[in-house]
């Protein structure tokens, strides 16, 4: 067995002050010391073992699956239990966000227009937020489906809507279906489907992507490509894209997380750790390294040369994430089953409805 080293990982954050929409001038300063890898670790998705903040009375929500901050420095977080904005360190729920059939919804992903627009994708279609003004769509509407998984906004300022049938996009007055390739399902998910879009993204040259069950997919001057074959991703199955600051792609996927150099896919984790369910979310801290979750509940970031397992305990597990995100103040935030967390001192601070923000 291929054995990599394990580092316990020091995250020094100077807090000098809120990042609820003010500058800030924190550092985050990873510092390793070296540790074996345990190889007889057994690959696991369960939840059964997590450890309850005991804070849960306060939580933003026991499953918290987005966070996005605006251009105002707004911060937005996307739950099982409704959409909240974070207004002068109170958190407001969208009490309009709501199925079509008048019931609360679960978000999956938030975004912005470039009018300053809020658009949110959730389990019964989508809605937009105009300042106090909350919109729906559904079905009925012209969505392509109302199990929305995933959006985005381009810089023509259309939004493009990933679902578990496809892909549509919004022009501002009616829908139209954006065709992809048919995939498979995938079986170790407890949901999944053909045609499911998990991620869409536009990168700095103004090229979209997809992330779906049939691969990777760019689409730029009207031509659709199919960019995991071509680079040689040896899966089907894409979660998301990422750009770092230097504007290099890099892929999570069911088998590893693929950089994208000069026109061929290559897997830096094969071989190296456990995927199990695959490379989930990905984002970059302010030194640059490459952050992701691995089969869930194993994270990582990689400093350009070496994986680094962060090293958890039972007392500093954080949540099984579903999303890590940096804020405008350079924070890293993991959200996901168990609430909303930030990584501070080598230490996963839990964030509740009263901060600390």
């Amino acid at each position: 067995m291929i054995k990599i080293k394990l580092f316990t990982v020091t995250i020094l954050l100077l807090i000098v002050n809120s990042c609820t929409g003010q500058k800030s001038k924190n550092e985050i300063i990873s510092i390793p010391s070296e540790k074996k890898l345990d190889d007889s670790r057994h690959n696991t998705s369960s939840t059964e073992n997590f450890v309850f903040n005991s804070d849960i009375n306060n939580q933003i929500s026991q499953v918290v699956r987005t966070i996005f901050q605006d251009s105002k420095g707004f911060f937005w977080f996307g739950t099982e239990n409704g959409a909240f904005k974070l207004v002068d360190n109170s958190l407001i729920h969208i009490d309009n966000i709501i199925s079509e059939s008048g019931k609360g919804v679960t978000i999956k992903d938030i975004t912005e227009d470039n009018d300053g627009k809020i658009w949110i994708g959730h389990t019964d279609g989508i809605s937009s937020i105009d300042g106090e003004k909350v919109t729906n769509y559904y079905e009925s509407d012209g969505l392509i489906s109302n199990d929305i998984w995933s959006i985005a906004t381009d810089k023509k300022g259309r939004i493009w809507i990933g679902s578990i049938d496809g892909v549509c996009v919004f022009d501002g007055q009616a829908f139209t279906k954006f065709t992809l390739p048919e995939g498979k399902v995938d079986s170790t998910l407890g949901i999944s489907s053909t045609r499911m879009v998990h991620s869409i993204f536009e990168d700095s040259n103004g090229t979209l992507w997809f992330s779906s069950n049939a691969g990777l997919f760019s689409y730029a001057n009207n031509s659709l490509a199919n960019v995991s074959k071509k680079v040689g991703v040896e899966t089907n199955f894409i979660n998301e894209i990422f750009e770092d600051r230097n504007g290099k792609l890099w892929v999570s996927t069911k088998n590893g997380l693929y950089n994208l150099i000069d026109n061929k896919g290559i897997n830096i984790t094969k071989g190296k750790i456990e995927t199990g369910k695959g490379i989930g979310s990905i984002a970059e801290d302010k030194d640059g390294n490459l952050w992701f979750v691995s089969n869930q509940h194993y994270l990582y970031a990689y400093d350009g040369n070496e994986l680094i397992e962060f090293n958890k305990s039972e007392n500093n597990k954080g949540p099984v994430v579903f999303q890590i995100f940096k804020d405008q103040c350079n924070r890293l935030w993991f959200v996901g089953f168990g609430g909303a967390f930030r990584l501070e001192n080598g230490k996963f601070i839990h964030v509740t409805k009263n901060g600390p923000w």
